[in-house]
């Protein structure tokens, strides 16, 4: 297995990998605790919004055909019944020579057709009495919202799988979903593998290097709504990384390696796919960077094996990380946006597998634009801090030129 492999194009990997995502469990949370969670049921308005005629405008509730003919330098004068404040049910009738003082977002009279702004009226007090001068003509419906103007009862306001943010929040609030049904978060074991890895706040040694790849998937699940579980490093020993990985998928929904994934005498986890009683669906990548990138399944739990290199291991966890936990979570939808834009550079470093280079979009007179992030070797970690997409290169020997149109899988929105 260790050099016998066959290789898989990127659209077949991730086909492969669909029959066995399966939507995990749900749970009930107060709306408070639901930011950043997933939607578990969809979301329907159960009234009509507004559910009342409300005011728009600051002003006077009125008749409209009352103000039939009324200027500036003759306007018709209207007796004030009442002032309606948010929250307050009108309490007087609306005739053709009456009104109502009214604020924004208060419940219109049932007998007034119309609001008429405040800067468009004059007041005066006649024996005790308020009256409001109207300057102009008025037409019915005017800075009048009516019953479900926003929204028609029944609309459907929110998809099973959607992330819940400060918009969906206001929504669940306002159709009075102080309850809400969301996926329990998928939990993922995070073991990175080699005896060259110290821990982040070790002191450096010869010959070894810190372990930044767990602390970037840890960050990069928290991105995706999972739950990381951080493991101890793993040494070259084979049968102590297969106890412990094998353990964790007991109890973790997915389990993540990093590194051991090639060729070399010390890429232990070809040894432990050979021996498991687990399914492997595929151990050879048509891309670059991450072509090792192994993925299994065994008991319906998904074991990925990335990259030791920052930069494919970052990669690798794109394409085919990140939609499997969305799926666990009841997207239906998980492909990265995919766009057109033009080269902004050469890129003329040939590859024998499509290329996904970590790149940096930018807008130009209404036109994407596209560039390297930086040096591209998939053992650079730097471009991971300034990476927002990545810019497929097709095959072959000679790259994209600058001006040449390519293919760029978003990974921030554009700005």
């Amino acid at each position: 297995m260790r050099f016998q492999r066959e290789i898989v194009k990127v659209k077949e990997a991730r086909a492969r990998l669909l029959p066995h995502i399966n939507e995990l469990d749900t749970e009930i949370l107060p709306l408070s605790q639901c930011h950043g969670r997933t939607l578990a049921e969809e979301i329907t308005a159960p009234i009509p919004l507004p559910h009342f005629r409300r005011s728009s405008m600051d002003g006077f509730a009125i008749q409209a055909r009352a103000t039939k003919g009324a200027t500036k330098e003759n306007p018709v004068w209207l007796k004030v019944l009442e002032t309606i404040p948010c929250g307050n049910v009108p309490r007087c009738e609306i005739t053709d020579t009456t009104a109502s003082r009214i604020m924004t977002g208060a419940a219109v009279p049932d007998s007034a057709d119309a609001v008429v702004m405040l800067e468009m009226t004059q007041t005066a007090v006649k024996n005790g009495e308020t009256y409001v001068g109207v300057e102009r003509e008025i037409a019915p419906g005017t800075n009048v919202a009516a019953i479900g103007e926003e929204l028609e009862q029944g609309t459907l306001l929110l998809h099973k799988g959607r992330r819940i943010g400060p918009g969906e929040i206001a929504l669940l609030a306002t159709f009075g979903h102080a309850q809400v049904k969301v996926y329990r978060k998928p939990r993922v074991a995070i073991f990175a593998t080699g005896s060259e890895l110290l821990e982040a706040d070790a002191p450096l040694e010869p010959g070894k290097i810190r372990n930044s790849n767990s602390y970037m998937l840890y960050s990069l699940l928290l991105d995706c709504g999972a739950e990381p579980l951080m493991q101890p490093i793993l040494p070259d020993d084979v049968s102590q990384a297969q106890t412990a990985i094998l353990q964790a998928m007991e109890t973790a929904d997915l389990v993540i390696t990093t590194g051991g994934v090639s060729v070399g005498d010390y890429d232990i986890l070809v040894d432990i796919f050979e021996r498991w009683d687990g399914q492997m669906l595929f151990n050879k990548l048509a891309m670059r960077p991450g072509s090792p990138t192994t993925v299994g399944v065994r008991n319906n739990r998904f074991l990925f094996a990335l990259s030791g290199n920052p930069g494919a291991c970052f990669v690798g966890f794109e394409l085919f990380v990140r939609p499997v936990i969305l799926g666990m979570m009841g997207k239906t939808e998980f492909d990265l946006p995919l766009i057109t834009a033009s080269m902004a550079v050469d890129f003329t470093k040939p590859s024998g597998f499509e290329r996904y280079v970590r790149g940096i979009y930018q807008i130009e007179d209404g036109r994407v634009y596209v560039r390297p992030a930086g040096l591209e070797k998939s053992s650079v970690t730097l471009t991971i801090r300034d990476t927002n997409c990545l810019i497929i290169v097709p095959p072959g020997g000679r790259g994209v030129k600058k001006g040449d149109q390519v293919q760029v899988l978003m990974l921030k929105k554009l700005e």
